[in-house]
């Protein structure tokens, strides 16, 4: 076992080296009330315009599909109840990054029995109706879902993800050079699940968590649906394929009590967002002062 310690830590020392050559190091989003102020690594080889050109061209090919077998935005009622709740949160948005008011945004609602929604970099919404009709959420909990989705955008997860994974594929040809193996895909394979896949999903996930319930504090609903609404994603699993969502939103006991902490830091802006909204009641619009 001493022998073979040492080619996994040159092997990991490689990777590690390559993950940091061209990766800038930066904070995509304003901390919030909530504190999410991790430092971030960006590849310069990923710039955020062509990522959300990339989003926003496959996005449209999702949409002229969806429209072609007569699958979206086929019930009116639920589009503009995902789109007033949406909008809401998107009026926020500013508070972790003020540029996010001049993307380009669109919401969705496509028709498939998958329990999932998502939103892609520079704000392209979809929730899929399996979402609105089998786990039912209120207002609150389709907030908490949304507020959840818009985050991970806002955060640029996906660019991070890309630029890692750009990075582990150059050192991986680093090795390969180096050593001549061909099982050097395999194992960095491994080390990749472990170094970036796990700790990276699990960081992206609890910092889209809880700037999700700050995005619907801010924007009037209560932060503490997000509770509810992952136990009843967790419930609709009913031992077979659990929700297409947990697939990358998993839900587990400290998610819970993680949710738990952060909707109670951010209840005073829920009820003072919700007493501005009692009060602009006659307004025109329904944005929380």
């Amino acid at each position: 076992m001493s022998r073979n310690r040492y080619p996994l830590r040159r092997l990991a020392a490689v990777l590690g080296l390559a993950v940091l050559a061209g990766c800038t190091g930066m904070n995509t989003t304003q901390s919030g009330a909530i504190g999410v102020n991790r430092t971030q690594y960006m590849s310069s080889m990923v710039p955020s315009q062509a990522l959300e050109q990339e989003a926003n061209q496959q996005y449209a090919d999702i949409l002229k599909q969806a429209q072609a077998k007569n699958l979206l935005d086929r019930d009116a009622q639920q589009v503009a109840r995902v789109r007033a709740i949406s909008q809401r949160l998107i009026a926020q948005a500013g508070v972790f990054r003020p540029d996010a008011s001049g993307w380009k945004w669109e919401v969705h609602v496509l028709t498939s029995d998958e329990i999932n929604a998502w939103c892609m970099p520079g704000g392209k919404i979809a929730v899929y109706t399996g979402l609105i009709n089998k786990i039912k959420p209120s207002d609150d909990e389709l907030a908490a879902v949304l507020g959840h989705e818009i985050s991970h955008a806002l955060r640029e997860h996906a660019r991070e993800r890309v630029s890692q994974q750009m990075a582990t594929n150059l050192g991986l040809q680093v090795l390969s050079i180096a050593t001549g193996s061909s099982a050097a895909s395999d194992l960095g394979g491994q080390l990749t699940s472990v170094m970036f896949t796990l700790p990276n999903s699990r960081t992206h996930e609890t910092e889209a968590d809880r700037m999700g319930v700050e995005l619907a504090a801010r924007a009037g609903f209560d932060p503490r649906a997000a509770v509810t609404l992952w136990q009843k994603m967790g419930a609709a699993d009913s031992g077979n394929a659990p929700p297409e969502i947990l697939s990358t939103h998993p839900s587990a006991a400290s998610r819970i009590t993680d949710l738990q902490a952060a909707a109670q830091q951010v209840l005073p802006l829920y009820e003072q967002s919700k007493g501005c909204l009692l009060y602009t009641s006659d307004a025109a619009d329904d944005t929380p002062c």
